[in-house]
Parts: structure tokens; C-alpha cells; sequence
């Protein structure tokens, strides 16, 4: 892109007129200046900024000439300027001072011109870059305040919520528990509420941590997970879900020994108890929901598979991401998709993966891996040995 004449500007600051003359026929596409003296280079350059300056060693100064070029180039608007420096003494000062290229006294305008062109079309790349750099770095700045007024929005959001749920649910507990005063009719849309209310509370804070998460600002708790400790987690994942979940048929084929996993308890609680919503929501009451594990290639492989409706193709790839679901549920339910997005970031906080298995008609298979504790094992092995 061809700079303009207004603001491209090149000084010639030389005692041959005649060169000024030369090069100004020669850059038709810049406003060549003349500057007799050194003194007249520092008043004019003050009025336009330089994309290019040719200097002759030889021009008139009341003072050192390398040290009004140190002055020029020391000015903050010179920053992307060329210096051409023409002649033959004090060059090594010249270079040493931040002269871009050296050209010997008598040299053809022709060939000078030329190199003039090439500095030109430097200097305009280099601001186009940098135009660009700035371009690029406000629309960073904007995205990146965004996402903090989106980030403490959510926090608000969640936190405000958070409370008003939990009241609920405790009155609704305290209700539940004294169920012989309360009509048969009536208790079951109780316990239809309490539901609901836990699912609304596990959707807002499922919004919480995938936010913390993609942050990087939530921190794993890791521990080690024996046998009896995972049953424990498994069985608090299942309160978590709710009468939902009392509908179904639940399985848990898990093995009777296993090695110990490297986890965080509460996360991987909130992991099962999404999975286990999940299948929930797409399957009928009446139907089987099992929970399986087996060990495989250094990590244990978990199995959260239903008999419902199963997934659409198109849909599984977007499976995970916030704000994304299966068009085809059994129920009308709202879902944000959070929570199986909090289960993929998770997974992977551990050091796993997760994906999905499904067909229609034919239930679905959500899989996912976690590591065993190698460094407690190789321990282990040390200390037998010893």
C-alpha cells in the first residue's frame, strides 16, 4: 500500500542542491524536504517527522555533527526513522550512534533514490505491523475486560443464588422429614420441587467452577482415593442427584480390590453427579443406569452408561461445551450444558479424559479416565525390595 505525500516525509540534509532537486523528482510518492545545516535539520524535523533522513558528514553545524544526530535520533517520534549517512569521516561514530546505512560522497541520486525507496518501504511496514500489533492488542484489552466483567458477574450471579436454594431446600427437607402431616397427593410435588431446586442449584454452580476452571483459578485438592474412600464419594454423588435418581435402577459393577487414585474427593463427587443427572434426564422411570470401572493402561477407566434415548451423531462433538446439549431429551428441563462441561474440564485437571459413546435408541456410554498413584506404587515396590 502506497504511502501518501502528507505523511511521508524524507529530509535530505546535504550541500548539493541539486541532489535535493534529483531526489525529489525521482520519490514522487513522498515529500522530499531540504535541510542546509544542521540546525535547520533539528528545527524542521520538530514540524514533520522523518520516515527517512539522508545526512551528509559534511553539513554545516555550529556544533559536533554526531552529536545533533545522537539529539535526532534520541527523540521519541523518531523512533521508526531511517538515517542514511553520505560521506566519509566520522563514520564509525555514525554507525556506532545508530546510523541504518552508509553510502560514499558522489553517489549516482539514481542509486540513491533506490535505496531510499527500500528504507521507505521498511519504515511503512514496520508501522503497518505495529498499526496492526495495536489493533490486535485493543481488541485483546476489550475481550479481556469482558470476560472480568462476565467473570464477576457470574460470581454475583451464583453467589446470589446460592443462598435463597439452599433455604429452600432446607425448608423443604425439614417438610419432607414430618411427611405424615402432609397430603400423599402433595408430597410428591414436594419432592418434585426439592428436585428441581437441587438441579438449579448444581446448574449455577457448575456455571461457577467451568468459569474457574477456564480461568485456571480453581485449585485440585488431590488425595489418595482407596476402595472405601470411592464408595464413599459414589455414594455422596447419589444424594447429590436426588428422587430422580430413586426412579431408576441403579448398578454399580466396580471391582472388589483396586489401586488407589490420585483425586480430588469433591470434585470427582461433582463429576459423578453430573454424569448421573445426565442420564437421569434422558431416561424414563423404570430404566438402568449403571456405574462401572475397570483398570486398564495405568489408569482406571469409569463407565456411567443409561438405556434412554441416546444421542444424535451431530451432536456428540459438541457434547462437552458450555452452552451445548442434545436436541433430543426425554424432558423438558432446562440445561445449560455446564455440567457436562465441568465434567471434561475436570477429567482433564486430573490428568484424564472423557468422551461418549452412543446410538439411537440404544442408551448412552459417557467414559472417563483418572490416574493411579505410580509415584506411591514405585515407593511401595522400593520399600519391599529393601
Amino acid at each position: 500500500m502506497a504511502a501518501s505525500s502528507s505523511c511521508t516525509h524524507v529530509f535530505v540534509a546535504v550541500n548539493d542542491v541539486s541532489l535535493h532537486t534529483e531526489l525529489s523528482m525521482a520519490l514522487p510518492e513522498a515529500r522530499v524536504l531540504h535541510a542546509e545545516s544542521a540546525e535547520g535539520l533539528l528545527r524542521d524535523t520538530r514540524s514533520f517527522v522523518p520516515d527517512v533522513v539522508l545526512l551528509s558528514a559534511d553539513l554545516p553545524s555550529g556544533v559536533a555533527l554526531t552529536d545533533v544526530f545522537a539529539m535526532l535520533r534520541s527523540r521519541a517520534e523518531h523512533v521508526h526513522t531511517r538515517w542514511i549517512v553520505m560521506g566519509q569521516r566520522n563514520l564509525g561514530a555514525f554507525l556506532q550512534g545508530g546510523a541504518d546505512a552508509l553510502i560514499a560522497p558522489g553517489t549516482p541520486a539514481v542509486a540513491v533514490a533506490t535505496l531510499l525507496k527500500t528504507h521507505l518501504t521498511r519504515v511503512r511496514q514496520l508501522r503497518e505491523v505495529e498499526e496492526r500489533a495495536h489493533t490486535q492488542q485493543a481488541r485483546l484489552d476489550a475481550w479481556a475486560h469482558e470476560e472480568r466483567v462476565r467473570d464477576q458477574l457470574v460470581h454475583m450471579l451464583v453467589h446470589d443464588l446460592k443462598n435463597p436454594i439452599s433455604a429452600i431446600l432446607g425448608l423443604l427437607d425439614v417438610v419432607l422429614e414430618d411427611g405424615k402431616r402432609v397430603p400423599a397427593d402433595l408430597l410428591d410435588l414436594l419432592r418434585l420441587s426439592r428436585e428441581e431446586c437441587q438441579h438449579l442449584l448444581h446448574l449455577a454452580v457448575n456455571m461457577l467452577d467451568v468459569r474457574k476452571i477456564q480461568a485456571g483459578k480453581m485449585r485440585l485438592n488431590f488425595t489418595t482415593l482407596f476402595a472405601p474412600k470411592m464408595a464413599d464419594v459414589l455414594s455422596l454423588a447419589q444424594g447429590d442427584v436426588g428422587v430422580g435418581l430413586a426412579e431408576r435402577k441403579l448398578i454399580l459393577d466396580l471391582p472388589t480390590a483396586a489401586s488407589p487414585l490420585h483425586a480430588d474427593p469433591e470434585i470427582l463427587r461433582r463429576i459423578f453427579a453430573n454424569l448421573l443427572s445426565n442420564a437421569v434426564k434422558h431416561t424414563t422411570r423404570g430404566g438402568a443406569i449403571v456405574i462401572s470401572a475397570r483398570e486398564s493402561n495405568g489408569q482406571m477407566q469409569w463407565c456411567v452408561q443409561d438405556d434412554g434415548e441416546g444421542i444424535p451423531a451431530e451432536d456428540i462433538p459438541n457434547l462437552f461445551s458450555a452452552f451445548e446439549q442434545s436436541r433430543l431429551t426425554l424432558h423438558s428441563r432446562f440445561d445449560t450444558g455446564m455440567g457436562l462441561a465441568f465434567c471434561k474440564l475436570a477429567v482433564e485437571g486430573h490428568g484424564g479424559r472423557i468422551w461418549v459413546e452412543s446410538e439411537r435408541g440404544l442408551g448412552s456410554r459417557f467414559y472417563f479416565t483418572l490416574p493411579f498413584i505410580q509415584e506411591e506404587e514405585d515407593d511401595f515396590v522400593e520399600v519391599l525390595s529393601n
